[in-house]
């Protein structure tokens, strides 16, 4: 998903308890004049949005998780909420004249998908979390040259809990002892792009991942300047 121009995003949140867990059901609508999204979550975590090329709802939850579905006519209502969201931005725009913009500074962080072994192909992911508004550049580097062929970005993702964004930029490269790999983001909050350094030391054991590295897909940051103008957060019964 990229928004671009001015925004407008619209949150609602429903608490349900079962079995005396408590979890928070999130339907959000983003839009500018000429775009928009409508994404559903579950406790944070997005399962499904409206796919505008195909006209349906897709569900975005892996094949192994539980199944669910939602409704056909799910899909009417996104389109009915994207509609009112560019009513309510147009409004937005005439009162406040220029809004000011919500911004928030992406946090990255660079790791191979498997434990490194040299000569054997292997994935670097650089995981770019926490950023607002929803548009950047990635590239890669090998030592210091710039690297296109097998590289991969994943579409941007809306971290439910706070409205900011997550992106992961990927390269398929075979670990050699020595090499030095970077991944620069460009984001508009940035004075200058943000390159996170990974050297190659397939010697060490300590290499070997486990749960020390993560990547906070959740993180919750509290975005800025939210108050006023473009970014509205408007709990409840929005749309009732």
């Amino acid at each position: 998903m990229t928004l671009t121009g001015t925004f407008l995003i619209i949150a609602g949140i429903l608490y349900a308890e079962a079995n005396k867990d408590v979890h928070k059901d999130i339907g959000l609508v983003g839009c500018t004049d000429s775009d928009g999204e409508v994404v559903y979550g579950l406790d944070g975590e997005e399962i499904g949005h409206a796919d505008w090329t195909a006209e349906k709802t897709v569900m975005t939850r892996p094949a192994f998780g539980d199944k669910f579905e939602y409704q056909p006519d799910t899909y009417e209502g996104a389109v009915e909420a994207l509609q009112l969201c560019k009513k309510d931005l147009a409004k937005n725009i005439q009162v406040h004249e220029h809004p000011a913009v919500a911004e928030a500074p992406p946090s990255t962080s660079v790791y191979p998908k498997s434990k490194m072994e040299t000569g054997i192909e292997n994935t670097l992911i650089c995981c770019i979390t926490a950023f607002y508004p929803p548009r950047l550049n990635v590239s890669w580097t090998r030592n210091n040259k710039v690297m296109t062929q097998g590289v991969s970005n994943s579409q941007l993702r809306v971290n439910l809990n706070d409205g900011s964004f997550t992106m992961f930029s990927t390269l398929q490269f075979t670990p050699h002892e020595g090499d030095l790999y970077t991944c620069t983001v460009e984001h508009s909050t940035l004075e200058r792009p943000m390159t996170t350094e990974f050297d190659v030391e397939v010697s060490k054991p300590s290499l070997d991942l486990g749960p020390s590295v993560f990547c906070g897909v959740g993180l919750t940051l509290g975005l800025l300047g939210v108050a006023t103008g473009t970014f509205f957060l408007v709990k409840g019964n929005h749309y009732n």
